[in-house]
């Protein structure tokens, strides 16, 4: 006989577990005690062993013995299951949750038989969580022998940890096939497929206002149309539909509001560039150099100082993806990985980010009986953060990239650059240009 693990080791979420594939899927709770009548030690799932303990979290006596044969059972452990094994590879390993630790068994691959003991599970239960300092309240010990297959067996029942779970298992339906768990799995990957698609198109859709953006908005994308979209998506899309001419025009006319509520029209330097737009032609100088323009509109005396409240998009509630489907088969259904609520650790190398099978009645739901036993739950801790109140900006700094977008050659990008810049703008006063903006894209359109 041989321990290779022996003391303590630590568990989450009342699990540790014995992994022989590491190219496999990490199975759920339920898959993994399909079909038994023990819900202490899952085998339902080749080349896997899933363990229950008492312990929510913490560390537990631990012991694992290989043996030639049946060893005797001592009297000492309450409760006591028996199951089937065979390694899947090489390469057998007792893994904590999330892979935060390893123990190689050398188990080679041939057929086992396990013994699960645990003693003190009621008291690991009650206890929850164990801390440095405390005492040990559950162990377990983990045996292997050669033998023949054989249906898991319920050698001893003391504690209310182990009827319950026993009970768990006995509920569920029978394990799929591997059949129907490779054809599952066939499915699931297509259906991810199309899935990966359909949730592209949807944040796509939701990204641009309730509609999927035309070729030529896709096009502008180095254009300001993302923050534009942000204040009115369906003056985006308007613009889109309206044509080159009457882009021409909505971005001068932004240009020129930008201006003027700037107090920028009087200015000779800027007056002129306005008319150069009216005219269709090169914008003079100072704006054909940009470093030029700022040191022009810092230096000038006459051009005034206007601030306004910075321009703050409507609220927009958040992006919700839409609900995937399941695949089913033969009373199990498969679920992603992200929405299992099954407490599966997912581990880089140590199985698929693929999902897992869960009972259909069970479907969208956890897999573990919510009935005194705590779900670990996903949860996002966003940091409180106080909200600012609007800056005060400065108009003229604004307005004069109003007029270099409206002078850019593509009508289209011309007019959502201008348009945006004359937004900030106006700032707090945005809705009235946009109000106009509106309207005039209409008119023009329908003229």
């Amino acid at each position: 006989m041989r321990r290779p693990v022996t003391g303590e080791v630590h568990v989450h979420y009342h699990q540790i577990y014995v992994e022989s594939d590491p190219d496999n899927a990490t199975s759920g709770l339920s898959e993994a005690f399909a079909g038994q009548s023990g819900g202490l030690c899952g085998a339902a799932v080749p080349g896997a062993l899933w363990l229950r303990t008492g312990l929510h979290t913490g560390d537990v006596g631990f012991v694992v013995e290989v043996h030639d044969e049946a060893p005797a059972l001592d009297p000492v452990w309450e409760d006591v299951v028996e199951v089937s094994f065979r390694p899947l590879s090489e390469r057998t390993r007792l893994v904590q949750w999330a892979g935060e630790a390893a123990w190689d068994l050398d188990l080679a691959r041939t057929d086992y038989r396990v013994r699960y003991c645990a003693r003190g599970m009621d008291e690991g239960r009650e206890l929850d969580t164990r801390v440095d300092g405390e005492p040990q309240t559950d162990s377990y010990l983990l045996q292997f022998w050669p033998a023949p297959p054989h249906p898991d067996r319920v050698i001893r029942q003391t504690s209310q940890q182990a009827a319950y779970w026993h009970g768990h298992a006995r509920r569920l339906p029978p394990p799929p096939t591997p059949e129907q768990r490779a054809e599952t799995e066939r499915l699931a990957r297509q259906a991810e497929e199309r899935a990966a698609e359909e949730r592209r198109l949807h944040r796509e859709r939701w990204a641009w206002g309730g509609r999927l953006p035309s070729e030529g908005l896709r096009g502008a994308r180095e254009s300001n149309v993302r923050d534009l979209l942000r204040f009115d998506s369906d003056l985006v899309h308007a613009l889109d539909a309206a044509g080159p001419d009457v882009q021409r025009a909505v971005a001068l006319l932004a240009a020129r509001r930008a201006c003027e509520v700037a107090g920028l029209t009087d200015v000779p330097w800027v007056a002129e560039a306005l008319t150069a737009l009216t005219r269709e032609r090169p914008l003079p100088p100072p704006f054909d150099d940009r470093d030029r323009l700022w040191e022009t509109l810092r230096s000038d005396p006459r051009v005034p100082e206007r601030t306004v409240l910075e321009a703050i998009p409507p609220e927009r509630a958040p992006y919700r993806p839409p609900a995937r489907q399941a695949e089913a088969t033969a009373g199990w259904e498969w679920v992603p990985a992200e929405e299992s609520g099954d407490d599966v650790p997912r581990r880089p190398g140590l199985g698929r980010l693929l999902g897992t099978l869960v009972p259909t009645e069970s479907a969208g739901r956890s897999a573990t009986p919510a009935a005194g036993v705590e779900h670990g739950a996903a949860v996002v801790v966003r940091p409180a953060v106080a909200p600012r109140g609007p800056h005060r900006i400065s108009q003229p700094h604004f307005a004069l990239p109003a007029v270099l977008a409206a002078a850019g050659p593509a009508p289209l990008k011309a007019a959502l650059d201008a348009v945006s810049h004359a937004v900030h703008t106006y700032g707090e006063h945005y809705p009235e240009l946009l109000e106009e903006i509106r309207s005039a894209c209409a008119g023009k359109a329908g003229e």
